[in-house]
């Protein structure tokens, strides 16, 4: 329709092309092979969304080493060679269905609640999390007190990110969104309260998104320009989902800037409200920010499944793309019923069984 027409020109993101701008946005599933393998129930569920009009779809995150990365029982990795094959029937679906698909690399850190590789977990310091762990994912109390990660092990990790590139590369995927958002471990390194490092990578906000940029970086060389790479960002966590930086839209501007430098041809910011103020008042939204100091396209999510809502933040300029999470889930053909002028079915939180009683921001944000 004419007045959502801002959701269906086409964009480019990075080497991948893309029909129009709604895609589905990352959501956990815990639905893998116990050694973290995808299943054909894997292929059906991200088939129907490409089939349902999505022209981007972005993946659960998915572990990218063997060793303290995983952060859910039965959750996909790509950090073997079979691993990433079992991915390649996902991708040819999607591809077949005429949609383009991202692979979200993630590392959990100290928010891990299920690692059948170790039993400890890491994080820039030897702090807990906040909150509990999240029973629907088979965790149970509070988050334990992580080890702080030694430079050697970052070393390691980021070498993790570069080994899942390139295995989603062969694998098919257009891209590769790396996880810098809700609680995970490079997320971890830029919440002031998790880092307290007095090394490169701590204290200052310059510092604290340090490794993120090295990763990002590490990848874009490893993967080429022939592929896609982005990075998911966000101020709330899974864990805490009242968090904002303290240094408010100055430390915007360093993390924007800082990761827009890194080589990335996309940010994903996911709020609650993607359109609200980031800081309060009448301030611009966190995607807002991201766009004005990054230089690169921008992805936006967080209660944007009203195709008003959805079409006036692109309209804004504030983003270049919206991902649906919750609207995505109620109508897995959101894109053709909103084409056709139907309304799309509002969420109803009783499709998720055993999820039905979790709060609307933690379902935001556990992709």
């Amino acid at each position: 329709m004419q007045e959502f027409a801002p959701l269906w020109s086409p964009v480019r993101i990075g080497a991948t092309e893309v029909a129009h701008r709604v895609a589905l946005a990352p959501m956990t599933r815990i639905s893998a092979t116990e050694d973290g393998r995808a299943t054909d129930r894997m292929v059906s569920y991200y088939e129907t969304f490409a089939r349902g009009g999505f022209g981007l779809l972005i993946t659960e995150g998915i572990y990218p080493d063997t060793a303290y990365s995983q952060g859910y029982l039965h959750q996909p990795g790509i950090a073997t060679v079979e691993q990433a094959k079992s991915w390649a029937p996902v991708v040819d679906a999607v591809h077949a269905a005429g949609a383009r698909i991202f692979a979200q690399l993630m590392h959990a850190g100290a928010q891990t609640q299920g690692n059948r590789y170790v039993d400890a977990t890491v994080g820039p310091s030897a702090v807990a999390p906040k909150g509990q762990q999240l029973g629907f994912y088979r965790g149970e109390g509070p988050f334990p007190v992580p080890e702080e990660i030694t430079p050697e092990q970052m070393d390691k990790v980021r070498d993790g990110f570069v080994t899942a590139a390139l295995h989603a590369q062969d694998a098919g995927f257009d891209g590769v969104e790396i996880h810098g958002a809700n609680g995970y471990l490079l997320d971890q390194f830029l919440t002031d309260y998790l880092n307290r490092r007095t090394d490169k990578y701590g204290g200052s906000p310059e510092n604290r998104v340090r490794f993120a940029v090295e990763v990002c970086r590490a990848v874009r060389e490893a993967v080429g320009p022939e592929m896609t790479v982005g990075i998911r960002i966000s101020q709330a966590k899974v864990s805490d989902t009242e968090h904002r930086w303290s240094g408010g839209a100055e430390e915007a501007r360093v993390i924007f800037s800082a990761l827009g430098a890194a080589g990335v041809d996309f940010i994903h910011t996911t709020e609650y409200r993607a359109a609200a103020p980031a800081f309060g008042g009448d301030g611009p939204s966190l995607a807002a920010l991201a766009k004005e100091h990054s230089g690169v396209t921008v992805i936006a999510n967080g209660h944007l499944d009203d195709p008003d809502a959805a079409a006036a933040l692109l309209g804004t300029g504030a983003a270049d793309v919206v991902a649906l999470g919750k609207g995505a889930l109620a109508n897995r053909n959101w894109p053709h019923l909103v084409r056709e002028g139907r309304e799309p079915a509002t969420f109803d939180g009783a499709v998720l069984g055993p999820l039905a009683d979790i709060k609307d921001e933690e379902l935001s944000l556990r992709g």
